[in-house]
């Protein structure tokens, strides 16, 4: 198969490609979507919920300066491009 100018893969069926990219412009076909969204489990998302309410509450007002701190200094803190 060719390589782009970069060595990169060209489309396996470039003629397929533009005609069903032309089938959706004109409305024959209807676009397949998929947002890679795996559904969440809910149990899962309200054990979750639940975990950092009961860090929160366990953590020291001393800790929990000791972590905003941290955070805010990785925040601000200078990148190598600048």
């Amino acid at each position: 198969m060719p390589k782009g100018p970069r060595g990169e893969k060209r489309p396996a069926d470039v003629i397929g490609n533009a005609v069903k990219v032309m089938w959706i412009a004109t409305g024959d076909l209807q676009e397949e979507v998929d947002h890679g969204n795996p559904p969440k489990d809910e149990a899962a998302a309200a054990l979750g919920r639940r975990g950092g309410k009961a860090r929160a509450q366990k953590l020291s007002k001393k800790r929990r300066t000791e972590i905003a701190i941290k955070a805010a200094r990785a925040r601000w803190r200078k990148t190598d491009s600048d």
